[in-house]
């Protein structure tokens, strides 16, 4: 057989080998593709229209047009006015949000470590305990701590803590925990003991095997729940609204619900969505730049 006729044979064997489409193939892959597209879709406009609503004019706040007509910045320079405080807000908004990471992330890795590592009884209660707490509803806890943090908890009157920090931190803590320790404790149980170990051997101490070898490998599990930790206190209402109730110390959240407008009793609805365009898009271009880590950490050990 000629090296022409054993191509001509190869490509032969190619197209008999090629599955055949059928009609019922090309419907399902057609509909899967609008499904794909019906959810961009669904999910893209409300941004879409935050953002066109936030560009037209004060007065047309009730538009329905599609595209502003004429594209106007005013409503972002409103968000600045000297009685809404908006640069205050979001000031308070990333302290809290900051803060409430770091301290779930440090008391929490070293929880979950902890658990992971260490061997006793009662292991299993202890998790189920604390991914408990976090099915608690918010709102069944806020008048037991507005109590507490008001000063007037017999024994507790030091704790006199509204509109502080504090008592916008604390609350919002003890929700984000138990979810870093449930995640970082699966995540911890997945590397292998024999790391650590081995650093020992070369001379390091448990704490130093922790922090040089267990730690960085650990970092994509880390980072994820630091990002959905901060994503969530950011994003966070009824804590922020029921401690934190001077202008001072309103969040970003908080402050944009109280957006009375430039003309009387009217809802200022176009400077509205201007704040809500400067509070959504820093944590979209935080996703956006971080989302290989967050992929990472969301699907670290799911394949063996």
């Amino acid at each position: 057989m000629s090296t022409a006729q054993a191509h001509v044979t190869a490509a032969e064997l190619a197209q008999l080998n090629k599955p055949k489409r059928s009609g019922q193939y090309w419907a399902g892959t057609i509909a899967g593709l609008a499904g794909i597209a019906f959810i961009i879709i669904y999910c893209i406009l409300p941004f879409y229209w935050m953002i066109v609503s936030s560009l037209r004019l004060p007065t047309d706040g009730r538009s329905t047009d599609f595209l502003p007509n004429p594209a106007s910045l005013e409503n972002y320079v409103a968000v600045f006015a000297p009685q809404n405080m908006f640069g205050t807000a979001i000031l308070n908004s990333i302290i809290v949000s900051t803060s409430t990471t770091v301290l779930t992330l440090l008391f929490g890795i070293l929880a979950a470590y902890a658990l992971a590592r260490l061997r006793f009884a009662a292991k299993g209660i202890v998790l189920s305990i604390i991914i408990a707490c976090s099915m608690f509803p918010g709102i069944t806890l806020v008048i037991p701590l507005f109590k507490l943090f008001s000063g007037n908890y017999p024994g507790f009157e030091w704790l006199n803590w509204m509109n502080t920090y504090q008592a916008l931190i604390i609350p919002t803590l003890s929700f984000g925990l138990p979810l870093c320790v449930w995640n970082l404790t699966a995540f911890f149980r997945q590397l292998p003991v024999e790391l650590e170990q081995a650093a020992m051997v070369d001379g390091c101490t448990p704490g130093q095997a922790f922090a040089k070898v267990i730690l960085p490998l650990a970092a994509p599990g880390v980072f994820t729940t630091a990002i959905i930790t901060f994503i969530a206190v950011w994003n966070d209402y009824m804590i922020a609204l029921q401690f934190g109730t001077t202008p001072e110390m309103y969040t970003s959240i908080v402050a944009l619900s109280k957006f009375t407008g430039q003309y009387g009793f009217d809802t200022p609805w176009g400077t509205i969505m201007a704040a809500g365009v400067m509070i959504t898009v820093p944590l979209l271009i935080a996703v956006l730049i971080f989302q290989r880590r967050i992929v990472a950490g969301l699907t670290a050990g799911g394949v063996k």
